[in-house]
């Protein structure tokens, strides 16, 4: 206990003299370019003091940290109200413990250096008509001698624009099951035949793009794993981030109650209604009922316990408390900040009412909709059998 409490005073310290001053400020209708060099700078920062790759193996800097103490950083980057590394989210987790687990040396050696010197990686597996059904994906791989020439479209790639690579899914079977068909690639999105286009969302921001790809290129040593074998390693991806990412939004989302407050401080007619404050107080229950089972959930994780039903319990409830908090805020903090900007990087409680509120709905579709979600609770959580509804 004494040891953990000092870990944690050595990173709340480190905090205090490193979160750049004034961040969000400076973000709020930032231009793309200033988000990009503020990313990189905070990344650098990050890997030198060796709080960006605590989850990562030993021969890492300030990796091989037991999850007690990645739980510590994750918590006292929130209450740092730190900015979170949005830009290199995908590198740091998904791209690098895929790789560690199912990469050649070659593979390892290449990306794995290169991602704690700001290599940035995307994620190729959702498509216009494979979004929550990922195994009826239809991009296509035909292997050609040492290439793969890779024909289809990706959809809701994260920040795909700026990545230099991407883990892409793709189908080389198309006979048996539609999981049994699919193989997992590194692609450069530099290559021949990639184009990439962001998607603007109703927030004004660019999150997302997509990816078009004709006759792109692939050498067949950027395949992970065997092939036909993509949907199995794909299984590592999506669970890479599982756990102390929901910690530190939660945490995030406790911190931030005091715009709230504020907001209401500004607003003497909210003040004096009484149904908004039996409604401020229930999300505040709320908060504090979502942290105590984010709680649970870690002492299971450092149990070595599986938590998949219970992630996705937690991220179901966290998508429904931060649309009833940011809806707070806007009916508080009015229509004021609408036009104001909003903050890149800031995460989902930035204050700015308006943005908060109408980003706050990706939520019920982001990391698997609230339908999925509500399927493996249901099947892994309550022992539901799982049987397909037939019409009476």
């Amino acid at each position: 206990m004494t040891s953990d409490m000092s870990f944690r005073n050595h990173v709340r310290d480190w905090l205090h003299g490193h979160v750049p001053a004034g961040w969000r400020e400076s973000m709020t209708a930032a231009t793309t370019e200033a988000f990009i060099a503020q990313q990189r700078e905070w990344m650098k920062t990050l890997v030198g003091a060796g709080f960006a790759t605590s989850h990562w193996g030993r021969e890492w800097p300030g990796g091989g940290r037991p999850l007690a103490e990645q739980i510590i950083i994750a918590e006292e980057m929130a209450r740092a109200d730190a900015p979170r590394l949005l830009l290199y989210f995908i590198s740091l987790y998904h791209a690098a413990l895929t790789l560690m687990e199912w990469g050649t040396e070659e593979q390892k050696s290449r990306h794995l250096p290169a991602i704690l010197q700001g290599e940035i990686w995307c994620q190729g597996f959702s498509e216009p008509n494979a979004g929550s059904d990922l195994a009826s994906l239809r991009t296509r791989a035909e292997r050609h001698g040492d290439n793969y020439i890779v024909n289809g479209q990706k959809i809701w790639s994260t920040l795909g624009q700026y990545a230099d690579y991407c883990l892409l899914l793709v189908r080389t079977d198309s006979a048996g099951p539609k999981q049994a068909g699919i193989t997992y690639l590194l692609m450069d999105t530099r290559s021949e035949g990639v184009v990439r286009r962001p998607l603007k969302q109703m927030t004004g921001d660019e999150e997302f793009a997509e990816i078009f790809l004709q006759d792109v290129k692939i050498p067949v040593g950027n395949r992970l794993g065997e092939e036909n074998a993509g949907w199995r390693i794909a299984q590592t991806t999506l669970t890479s981030e599982r756990g102390l990412t929901i910690l530190e939004l939660c945490e995030r989302l406790y911190c931030a109650r005091w715009r709230l407050l504020a907001a209401m401080g500004e607003n003497d007619g909210i003040v004096q209604d009484d149904q908004f404050r039996r409604e401020a107080v229930d999300v505040f229950v709320r908060i504090d009922a979502l942290r105590a089972l984010v709680g649970e959930m870690m002492i299971k994780l450092m149990a070595g316990k599986d938590i998949a039903g219970a992630a996705s319990f937690v991220k179901l409830l966290y998508a429904r408390v931060l649309r009833k908090f940011a809806a707070l805020g806007e009916r508080a903090g009015g229509s004021a900040h609408l036009l104001s900007g909003f903050t890149l990087g800031g995460g989902y409680e930035t204050g700015n009412w308006a943005f908060d509120f109408m980003n706050s709905y990706q939520w019920t579709i982001a990391g698997g909709s609230n339908e999925v979600q509500r399927n493996i609770v249901a099947e892994r959580v309550l022992g539901m059998p799982r049987e397909k509804w037939q019409p009476t």
